[in-house]
């Protein structure tokens, strides 16, 4: 293909990354959002292909493609766009910076990777098949030319669905006088080359454990000279265990790699999910052995270690108790939290495991539940919050049972099933479950322990989820009295506790006390993390925050910049927290009139948004949003109009027609029809909005009452003077009543 050859009018493609059985593949710019992309270009039919298949090879292509594109995880390479051009079908993939795990094994001269490296590469892939084994999606071509490691760390797996096409359409190499179709011969489960088996996503799994045994040793299980006798093994011969070409590998890795290569499906792993307790398990044991040690890093050389938990989800917050990871679903955002509110639950002062008045455990029995919680906890960090919560039911049961109501295991079960329920969107259930485990805790350990506060601080956040910000507040408070007097005015967990406050105090309308106790946090912060700690860098965004809503936006803009700039060298430029930083100088800029400057921050943003997490997703949805309001400060309402029309349809498919994110929308979409002079349509519009706020929201909620003043004003603009003031009345009177700390409408 020419150089400057231009794919469906937009895509550009501008040299070639690297070419295989199936096609091309170009490193390529999008012309119309000036984003650089890859695009692969499969092969077109050759003459000796039935013409008549050409149709049928296109939906092929369309159905593949539709499914790749609607994967979204950070594990997955995101699919962009797919198409034909000139005969040659395209997809259109996010730009990965890294490179493929094959390529690193060739430059370690097929030596194996440092044991760190492999232990993280095999959590990051088992999340990823989890997530896309949920939905139903099975790989049938891992191996690792398919994984990219990228210059951060992350894994993500790659060509879902393109294996399946290449079977379809019969690219891929057939073993002579056999008639069996091939993948890679290397990774191939069983049923693959059985092939009149059904394959399903444990065929993946068994794809999984090749490729960590070949991570691990430095070549697959079964490598003979040809492949017939790679095959052969698959199918017949058990694999050599792993520690005996390498004894360092931890045990429970070596089990773990074992059991996915079984040769029968059901004898393997039936769930990518049930992965977490052996990698933790390995895990512990590398943490135990490599302390200390460098980490390999995908460029050569070396890495830092993995960011702590305070580091890995800044936006959503951590629990106490357990450590998240980035790829962990991400959880439901307060209304402007941005930081981490809890400590972290430790087990207190070693309690025997026996109470006097109860018999002694049945041997294995707490093992065996410890590997319950495990699994629990590895459910809970896929974002599988009920599934997560009915292991926990369990576990809680037989440790009560067994230990008794008050010993630290069976309230440490209790502890994780008031976090699942708060995190499944069920408050009021966790709250009672939070209040059981805070009166067991004080109970055996004391008012002050620090488990007893984190568990008091884990209900003031729930009461916060249920509107019920006063009593937030005096929790809070009396939990903050008691860390300063038992840690001291300065130690991380009391700053903690302090930020939460300052965020109640925003949401009672306190506005100038939650500042100045933001700004004191964030002081402090400094001071002992560093400024640019990302605990330092929440509290600092919540002060800017706290900035705007004062109507405070040039010293708002300022530490936003600030924010954006740090996040950016600690997190990365595409860290969810770094982009919403961002999101809100562009806000900045608008309301300070830099209307030009908020339009080029809100493109960059949508077309970083779009890149990393996907065109639907609600944190990109919402970067447009932005884009079509400063088009419209900007004056143009056209585009304006267009782009709140494209968000408001996308919303509405994605999280419905009452959505308060869709009601928003279609709000934008009535202001840019006002502007235009569209008065009738835009009335039409505003009391659309205006009933289903008071649907969903009720009739004093202040976006209610925004809706009804909307309404008047358009009513006003239609010269309907008298029905205008009496919609006017009617607000005025509703917004008396309003209660103080309901959320504002969005920004």
């Amino acid at each position: 293909m020419a150089e400057s050859r231009l794919i469906h009018d937009r895509y550009r493609l501008l040299d070639l990354i690297g070419r295989g059985g199936m096609g091309e593949v170009w490193r390529s710019r999008d012309e119309s959002l000036g984003r650089r992309v890859a695009v692969k270009c499969l092969k077109p039919l050759g003459p000796q292909r039935d013409s008549t298949f050409l149709p049928v090879l296109r939906e092929r292509f369309r159905r593949e493609a539709r499914v790749a594109a609607s994967l979204q995880h950070r594990g997955v390479t995101v699919v962009h766009d797919f198409g034909e051009d000139d005969g040659v079908l395209y997809l259109v993939m996010e730009l990965l910076d890294g490179r493929n795990l094959r390529q690193l094994l060739d430059e370690h001269k097929q030596q194996p990777l440092p044991v760190p490296e492999v232990v993280d590469i095999a959590e990051q892939m088992a999340v990823a098949l989890a997530y896309t084994h949920g939905q139903g999606v099975v790989h049938r071509d891992l191996k690792p030319a398919n994984i990219m490691r990228l210059t951060d760390g992350t894994v993500k797996v790659c060509d879902f669905g393109i294996a399946r096409l290449g079977h379809d359409i019969d690219f891929t190499a057939r073993l002579t006088g056999t008639g069996l179709a091939m993948g890679t011969p290397q990774y191939m489960s069983p049923e693959q080359i059985e092939g009149d088996a059904p394959i399903d996503h444990r065929s993946d799994l068994y794809s999984l454990g090749c490729v960590l045994y070949e991570l691990a040793t430095g070549a697959p299980p079964f490598d003979g000279a040809d492949a017939w006798s790679v095959l052969v093994g698959h199918r017949d011969t058990p694999p050599v265990p792993p520690r005996r070409q390498r004894p360092e590998l931890p045990e429970p890795f070596e089990r773990m790699v074992l059991d996915l290569l079984a040769k029968e499906p059901d004898q393997r792993p039936q769930d990518a999910a049930d992965l977490g307790g052996p990698i933790g398990d390995a895990r512990a044991e590398v943490g135990d052995r490599w302390s200390g040690g460098a980490r390999f890093a995908p460029g050569g050389g070396t890495a830092p270690p993995p960011l702590p938990a305070w580091a890995r989800s800044l936006t959503t917050g951590s629990k106490a108790g357990a450590a998240h990871r980035a790829d962990s679903a991400p959880a439901p955002v307060a209304d402007g939290l941005t930081g981490v509110w809890t400590g972290h639950f430790a087990p207190g002062p070693p309690v025997p495991p026996t109470l006097p008045d109860r018999p002694l455990p049945p041997p294995g029995l707490l093992e065996s539940l410890a590997a319950r919680h495990r699994t629990g906890l590895e459910l809970a960090r896929l974002g599988r919050w009920e599934e997560s919560g009915a292991v926990h039911r369990s576990v809680a049961a037989e440790r009560e049972h067994a230990l008794g109501p008050d010993h630290p295991d069976t309230l440490a079960s209790r502890y994780e099933i008031a976090y699942t329920l708060s995190r499944a969107g069920r408050p009021a259930d966790a709250l009672r479950e939070y209040g059981r485990v805070s009166a067991g805790l004080e109970r055996v350990l004391g008012p002050e322990h620090p488990d007893t506060l984190a568990a008091r601080q884990e209900t003031a956040y729930v009461l916060g989820l249920l509107g019920r910000h006063l009593d937030a507040q005096q929790v809070y408070t009396a939990v903050l009295a008691a860390r300063e007097r038992t840690m001291g005015p300065e130690h991380p967990e009391t700053l903690r506790c302090r930020h939460n406050l300052a965020f109640t105090l925003g949401r009672l309308g306190r506005l100038e006390d939650s500042y100045t106790m933001a700004a004191e946090v964030a002081a402090a912060r400094a001071r002992v993390l560093g400024p640019d700690h990302p605990d330092t860098l929440v509290t600092r965004y919540e002060v800017a925050h706290a900035l705007g809503r004062l109507s405070r936006w040039p010293e708002a803009l300022h530490q936003y910049r600030e924010v954006a700039a740090a996040r950016a060298r600690a997190l990365g430029a595409d860290h969810p927290d770094t982009l919403a930083a961002r999101y809100e100088l562009g806000i900045s800029l608008g309301r300070l009139g830099h209307g030009a400057e908020a339009l080029a921050v809100c493109r960059d943003l949508v077309a970083d948004r779009t890149r990393t997490q996907g065109p639907d997703h609600p944190e990109t949805l919402r970067a447009r949003h932005g884009l079509g309001v400063n088009l419209g400060s900007l004056g143009r309402w056209e585009e304006a109009l267009a782009e709140a029309r494209e968000v408001c349809a996308i919303r509405e498919r994605t999280l419905g027609p009452d959505h308060p994110d869709t009601l928003v929308s279609r709000r934008e979409i009535a202001v840019g029809l006002g502007w235009l002079g569209r008065w009738a349509d835009a009335l039409t519009l505003y009391q659309q909005v205006a009933r289903a706020r008071e649907r969903v929201l009720g009739t004093d909620h202040p976006d209610a009452i925004t809706s009804r003043t909307d309404e008047a004003q358009c009513l006003d603009q239609l010269g309907r003077r008298e029905e205008a003031v009496e919609i006017y009345q009617q607000a005025a009177a509703l917004r008396g009543r309003a209660a103080p700390s309901a959320p504002r409408d969005a920004r």
